[in-house]
């Protein structure tokens, strides 16, 4: 039986598994013990059998595994075999992790019952609305032909299909009200562990070096999760900014691998999974 004292919650995201550097970081990765889990926040990568051998490997060396879908698992690229768009691709990746035992956002939340807990760990699904919208401008149209001077345009525009939903947005706003739903449905007795691929808030964005990238980053519907929720932590990814952040009294852990280029950096937060629970001192 694994010894739940000595366990511990972990967090990674943006593993990028095609990248070689990258991958040998994934083999590498390792539980301190045999109770530990591992939350995945998305971006494995962008083919479905490079994110199935991220989850593979760390289901077998984790207690329980929890992902929730980053933009690139979502995107259909030309060299993937799996051609499912949208929904069906999303609903393809979920049913491949029930396959490994991995948590998805399409399953009950799991408790977390080591140092720490009892907490309840919740994996959402919710992508981007292009609410985080440039400054000075007041529709999405405008947000977005602003990035298209700039030429800060996200990939997602051009891989990313929504499928069945007309737009991106529309999709969001289906899963932020289904997800809502969720979370005031939880235990109001136990906090809660919110892992998203996006932040819930705008606040990290405004440090992005091309702040026209932001309204690919979340949507303004989840800006007082944090607060009308029982939440403990915010664990999400995406921006490739690993570190730790307060917003109303609420702990927030940014925690991408990102890529080569970027955590080779000097000065750079050691890459590797983040400790969630118990708290650090």
């Amino acid at each position: 039986m694994p010894h739940r004292e000595n366990a511990t919650l972990w967090a990674v995201s943006d593993l990028h598994a095609a990248l070689p550097d990258n991958r040998v970081l994934v083999e590498r990765m390792r539980p301190r013990s045999d109770a530990d889990w591992l939350v995945v926040a998305g971006d494995c990568g962008e083919l479905v059998h490079d994110v199935e051998w991220v989850l593979r490997r760390l289901s077998e060396r984790y207690a329980k595994v929890l992902w929730t879908p980053g933009n690139h698992e979502l995107w259909t690229p030309r060299q993937d075999p799996v051609r499912l768009r949208g929904v069906e691709r999303y609903q393809h990746l979920v049913e491949m992790c029930r396959t490994l035992g991995v948590v998805t956002p399409e399953d009950p939340y799991p408790l977390w019952t080591g140092p720490g807990g009892p907490v309840t760990v919740a994996p959402l699904f919710l992508l981007y609305d292009y609410s985080f919208r440039v400054p000075q401008v007041s529709t999405k149209q405008q947000s977005l032909e602003r990035a298209y001077e700039t030429g800060v345009v996200c990939s997602d525009e051009f891989m990313l299909h929504p499928d069945p939903y007309p737009s991106r947005d529309a999709w969001c706003r289906d899963r932020v009200k289904e997800t809502e739903t969720r979370l005031a449905e939880a235990d109001p007795a136990l906090p809660l562990v919110l892992v998203n691929h996006y932040p819930l808030v705008r606040h990290p964005t405004r440090i992005l070096r091309h702040p026209e990238f932001a309204q690919w980053c979340g949507t303004e519907l989840t800006a007082d999760w944090h607060t009308r929720f029982p939440v403990q932590t915010v664990v999400y990814g995406h921006l490739h900014i690993p570190r730790t952040t307060w917003y109303d009294g609420v702990r927030f852990e940014e925690v991408s691998v990102g890529y080569p280029r970027e955590w080779r950096r000097p000065g750079h937060p050691a890459v590797g999974p983040r400790q969630i629970l118990p708290v650090p001192a």
